[in-house]
């Protein structure tokens, strides 16, 4: 067959593809024009300089979480960059808006786990990455079990969530603001980044 080698070296490389590295970031951005704001929210999340593909939301096995200092170091300007990103906007004076990530993963981590983007009005940060992480564990318990199994447990004193014996531990990455008192565009973000 014609160009089998190559097809077999595509599939074979395919694990490139898998994100090994990941970084979660926010920020926040105010201005007189929508598409600016958000700009800034981008720069003051440190991400405004690559460019950004979305993507759904599997946190790949064995994907180390860094911080996003340790992150940038791996990305140079213009470099493509998957990325996870919840955002939200208004230009409501005083309008509560949250941006949230959420993460699920199991203590193996040699399995998947999910991500979730939540985008709020009106809720506080905390509850907006509460859900973000209720949605998570939820995505994850679906591939596991049925999402309603009573198994499903939150143990508050060790802050995780246990089904059917197994651990999982489930994280937030949160940015709120409030509307700008004089109707300028106020844009939140909060981002996993992928590094391959």
């Amino acid at each position: 067959m014609e160009g089998g080698n190559n097809t077999t070296k595509f599939f074979s490389d395919a694990s490139s593809f898998v994100a090994k590295v990941i970084f979660f970031t926010k920020g926040k951005g105010l201005h007189k024009d929508y598409l600016t704001s958000f700009e800034l929210a981008l720069r003051d999340a440190a991400i405004s300089d690559l460019n950004l593909v979305s993507v759904s939301s599997i946190m790949p096995p064995e994907c180390k979480i860094v911080t996003r200092e340790e992150g940038r170091k791996h990305l140079l300007p213009g470099q493509i960059a998957f990325t996870v990103m919840a955002k939200s906007a208004t230009n409501e004076p005083n309008r509560l808006i949250a941006a949230s990530i959420g993460l699920a993963r199991p203590v193996d981590h040699s399995q998947y786990g999910y991500l979730s983007e939540h985008h709020s009005t009106g809720e506080t940060a905390q509850k907006a990455g509460d859900y973000a992480e209720d949605m998570a564990m939820e995505m994850l318990a679906t591939i596991i079990v049925l999402p309603d199994d009573p198994t499903l447990t939150w143990d508050q004193r060790e802050e995780q969530w246990k089904l059917s014996g197994k651990i999982y531990k489930t994280h937030n990455f949160t940015q709120s603001a409030e509307g700008n008192k004089d109707g300028l565009w106020t844009t939140v973000i909060s981002a996993a980044v992928m590094i391959l």
